[in-house]
């Protein structure tokens, strides 16, 4: 049969601005508005509460 080798791949992180620019932009494909006010209400959002952590 085949004699092939398995391939590792590797996954990589994205950060905390890919993670909240695709936040903003499919927010703003469902609601119209401009995806980046979104994305700045986001990141004051996150600013404002910065002091609080998850409960684990």
């Amino acid at each position: 049969m085949s004699n092939s080798k398995k391939t590792q791949t590797y996954y990589v992180k994205p950060s905390r601005a890919d993670i909240t620019r695709s936040v903003a932009t499919s927010t703003a494909v469902e609601t119209g508005q401009p995806s980046e006010k979104i994305e700045a209400s986001l990141e004051a959002t996150r600013k404002k509460f910065a002091h609080l952590r998850l409960a684990v």
